[in-house]
């Protein structure tokens, strides 16, 4: 097994933490418009009982070569050998399992070409009123029997065959289920474009710019070119701003790290801009947002709950963020994460799991060294 790949998991970060707020906004703000004519009630969680098993997605013809990395074996089955697909938890949990109160929600960020950017699990405990999520990195690799072996190609695999939208999410979900061990209770489905469009609305970001960033990639049709200064940036250059780091010769670019900075410098000149006082008159535009790149199984009601239930949460230890344990990454030519399985249990346990009864080993199917 070879090092890890850093540049993937600060890539989960960055795209993590614009999703985060991107959410964030929009309940708080999107969903204020239907105070009215909606009522304000939590989720209600299925019975394990009821709830009809997400079906298995016909997968695509394997790979004529198989991707796995050398020197992995087989899935991490240490007592039961079978993986039944078709199930939402572990077979032998139960109703009373279930903690009170306890919600979990699969968070889907997409890109341009349909593949999922961002993954994460989020928990809520409204007893405790905390939260936490859980980064899973998009070069992820899931055991299933595809080309796309990645966890950034499950939704694009899934919608495929006229399956669409919801297609994609239930292979993303039972995907997920395999690193996690359950499938979350809610999903939550956001086109990048959105963060570029609440930009745009919100009449751009002040952003100053310490140096000439200039960048040329002719593959990705991209060029960033942001002089030097304090910039008034709209939704195209914030992003470029945000995504700059490699740059074209002559000129200087910056590290991952600092890329996170400036990630972060983007997502507080958002808020700023936010919390002005007209941008309440601006609710109709971020429903319309809302409406066209946000796809969830939670009602307007739920919403409204869970807005509420946040703007309680007080402390920055109210809500933690992690990143799936890893083993490493296999290298060229796949860059395949490689997940830790035993750190994943230990980690969704003490963090995400919603049931009393702990996940186990051979409630996960992940490809080992």
């Amino acid at each position: 097994m070879k090092g890890k790949k850093p540049k993937s998991r600060l890539r989960s970060f960055l795209k993590s933490l614009m999703l985060i707020v991107l959410v964030a906004l929009i309940l708080v703000l999107s969903f204020s418009v239907y105070t009215i004519h909606r009522a304000v009630t939590p989720p209600e969680i299925s019975s394990l009982t009821q709830r009809d098993p997400r079906p298995v997605m016909n997968p695509l013809p394997a790979a004529a070569e198989s991707p796995t990395p050398d020197n992995i074996e087989n899935t991490l089955h240490e007592e039961e050998p079978e993986f039944d697909d078709n199930l939402v938890a572990p077979e032998r949990f139960t109703d009373d399992d279930r903690r009170n109160n306890f919600f979990t929600f699969l968070i889907i960020g997409l890109n341009e070409g349909r593949n999922a950017n961002t993954v994460m699990v989020a928990s809520y405990d409204a007893t405790a009123r905390e939260g936490h999520l859980i980064s899973i990195p998009r070069d992820s690799l899931i055991n299933v029997n595809r080309t796309g072996r990645k966890l950034s190609s499950s939704y694009l695999a899934g919608s495929g065959a006229g399956r669409g939208r919801d297609g994609g999410i239930r292979t993303l979900m039972r995907d997920v289920r395999t690193v996690i061990g359950f499938e979350p209770d809610f999903y939550i489905l956001i086109d990048y474009t959105a963060f570029h469009a609440i930009i745009d609305v919100v009449g751009g970001v002040e952003i100053y710019v310490p140096f000439h960033m200039r960048y040329t990639d002719p593959f990705q049709d991209l060029v960033i070119n942001i002089p030097a200064g304090m910039q008034h940036m709209d939704g195209e250059t914030a992003l470029h701003f945000a995504r700059f780091r490699r740059a074209d010769r002559g000129f200087q670019g910056i590290s991952d790290y600092q890329r996170i900075e400036n990630q972060q410098t983007v997502i507080n000149a958002v808020i700023r801009q936010l919390l002005r006082p007209q941008s309440i008159l601006q609710i109709p535009e971020f429903v319309d947002i809302f409406n066209e790149y946000v796809y969830t199984d939670l009602t307007h009601g739920n919403m409204l709950w869970f807005a509420r239930e946040f703007n309680r949460i007080r402390g920055t230890d109210a809500l933690s963020t992690h990143t799936t344990p890893m083993l490493g990454t296999s290298g060229e030519p796949m860059w395949y994460e490689i997940l830790d399985a035993r750190g994943i249990v230990a980690l969704v346990n003490d963090t995400i799991n919603p049931f009393y009864q702990d996940i186990e080993l051979r409630d996960v199917s992940i490809i080992r060294e």
